[in-house]
Parts: C-alpha cells; structure tokens; sequence
C-alpha cells in the first residue's frame, strides 16, 4: 500500500479473499492485494515509467481482443522509487483500459445500451495506439521461440 500510495499520492483500496484456501495459506476476507485507479495526465506519466523498465516493448499476448492491454514488472524499485528496508521490494501490474467516449451508455443503470461493434476499440487499434502514443515495439512470441 505504501508503494502505491507515494506513486500515486491516492489512497489505495484493498482486495480481500472471497474464500479460504488452506494450500496457500489465506483466509477468507484477509487482505491479499492493493489497487488503484489512475486516470488522466498522471496515468499517461505512471504508465510512461512503467514501460520505460520494460523497454517499451510488449507481446502480442499483452493485448485483449477489446481493446485492453496489461503487463506486470517484478521490482517496483524500477521505478524511481528509493528501496527501503521496511517495505521490500514488490511487483506489480500495469492494466490499460482503452475506451471511446460513450461507453458509459452500457454500464449506466437506467435505460442501459450497447455500445455499438464500430464504436468499440479492437486489439489492431489499441496496438497502433500503443506504438503511436509511446513508440512501443510489439513482438510476436511465437516468433521468439522458433528463433
């Protein structure tokens, strides 16, 4: 939460347990993670950090069919953050949500729509977004392993 909070200066929200699994030792309603909603300008920049430890490049798998991508790095230290030997050292995800204006139309609860097949953002797009907005690379794994 500490990590999150000063790369955010937002108060995290914690995700608890839904049930009991004995094999990995959590409870149910124990707390097993921490997330945050970003949005705007210190998205774009959060987001600008994250993908400068990855190099600016992402898989082809990284990308969902609607729109969406996601990538995770393993030492939030990679960020600009001082280590701290109280804290440790924690990965995290990155998850990108790519809308058009108007999408609220299918989450709002009176007279709910849908959003229309041409207004939704497709993986081709949010691919083309990603290599114009962060002139990001994007591999094909399948084309690694047969290297």
């Amino acid at each position: 939460a500490k990590v999150l909070e000063a790369l955010t200066d937002q108060t995290p929200v914690f995700g608890r347990a839904r049930l009991t699994i004995r094999s990995f030792g959590i409870r149910r309603n124990e707390k097993i993670s921490v997330h945050v909603t970003v949005r705007g300008e210190k998205a774009l920049e959060l987001l600008e950090r994250g993908l400068k430890v990855k190099e600016y490049e992402l898989f082809q798998q990284n990308f969902s069919a609607n729109g969406n991508f996601g990538f995770g790095i393993n030492e939030h230290i990679d960020l600009g953050i001082k280590y701290d030997p109280n804290t440790g050292i924690y990965g995290m995800d990155f998850y990108v949500v790519l809308e058009r204006p108007g999408g609220r139309v299918s989450k709002r609860k009176r007279a709910p729509g849908r959003v229309a097949f041409k207004h939704r953002i497709t993986k081709r797009e949010a691919i083309n977004w990603f290599i114009k907005k962060f002139d990001g690379i994007v591999l094909d794994k399948k084309l690694i392993k047969a290297e």
